[in-house]
């Protein structure tokens, strides 16, 4: 077989990989706080015909070898972290973090990690997720569980805010001070490309992320807490169909390498 038909596989394979990963990119666009993804290629092994340098006459050495390529693969997706852009709206639980930095949330397979601030209250008062996941303060994220009690805010309380330190402080009808329900907790990676995605927004502690370093918002290299705003995708819709227009002809033009490859096979055999 000719080794261009391999090749072309492989690339072809890279590609579809390639074009996949930009439409999840833009499938989402909308999503709160979603983070673009961008695949890694490499070139495969090569086969050594004549390696570079090889002494052939015992006198000098060849300046270039010959080398037979195998094609190419995506060796990682890399997550890009930077922030998107931030937009308001009417929602007093609604959170948008201004540097780096995660939430921490409560999920059944144990401790989560969001950027998605797209919060709300549940049967409980307890500050909670679209998907039911409690958000952990500073009081809870040590011992946190499935059943943790996260941040609770009193049915009773008639108005509450959120602080850019995190601090989440409502009042009561009969009281004029307010009151401090928690701190929200912070948190951040070595590596926050590392972690996994587990869908929902959710991301998960790797070996490669490194161990969770718990602060407070605004301190310590933490990103602070903007009330009544969201944080949007950080997907350009432009740049992402420039890639997905690139990806198609790639695959196009890789695909014709195996007709060209088809037609020479075809001449040998008539020989």
């Amino acid at each position: 077989m000719l080794r261009s038909l391999w090749v072309a596989k492989t690339g072809m394979d890279a590609q579809q990989a390639n074009l996949d990963t930009i439409s999840n990119n833009l499938a989402n666009v909308s999503t709160t706080a979603y983070k673009r993804v961008r695949p890694i290629f490499e070139d495969l092994l090569y086969q050594n015909i004549r390696a570079p340098g090889l002494n052939e006459d015992s006198a000098s050495y060849v300046p270039a070898g010959l080398q037979a390529g195998n094609g190419a693969r995506i060796v990682a997706t890399q997550r890009i972290n930077n922030s998107g852009s931030m937009v308001q709206s009417q929602n007093p639980l609604d959170m948008a973090i201004n540097g780096n930095g995660f939430f921490a949330v409560s999920t059944a397979n144990g401790v989560a990690y969001t950027r998605a601030g797209n919060f709300m209250r549940n049967d409980k008062g307890q500050i909670v997720t679209a998907s039911g996941n409690v958000l952990l303060g500073q009081s809870s994220i040590t011992s946190a569980s499935a059943g943790a009690a996260g941040i609770v805010i009193p049915s009773k309380a008639t108005t509450f805010a959120i602080g850019t330190d995190g601090t989440v402080s409502y009042n009561l009808a009969d009281s004029t001070a307010p009151t401090q329900a928690d701190q929200i907790a912070m948190v951040n990676f070595v590596n926050p490309t590392g972690l996994a995605s587990a869908g929902g927004g959710l991301y998960y502690e790797t070996m490669s992320s490194g161990e969770a370093q718990v602060g407070v918002a605004g301190k310590d290299g933490m990103g602070s807490i903007t009330q009544y705003y969201t944080e949007q995708s950080n997907v350009n819709v432009a740049e992402e169909l420039v890639s997905l227009i690139a990806a198609q002809r790639a695959y196009e033009i890789t695909a014709k390498s195996v007709s060209a490859s088809d037609q020479m096979l075809q001449k040998l055999g008539q020989l």
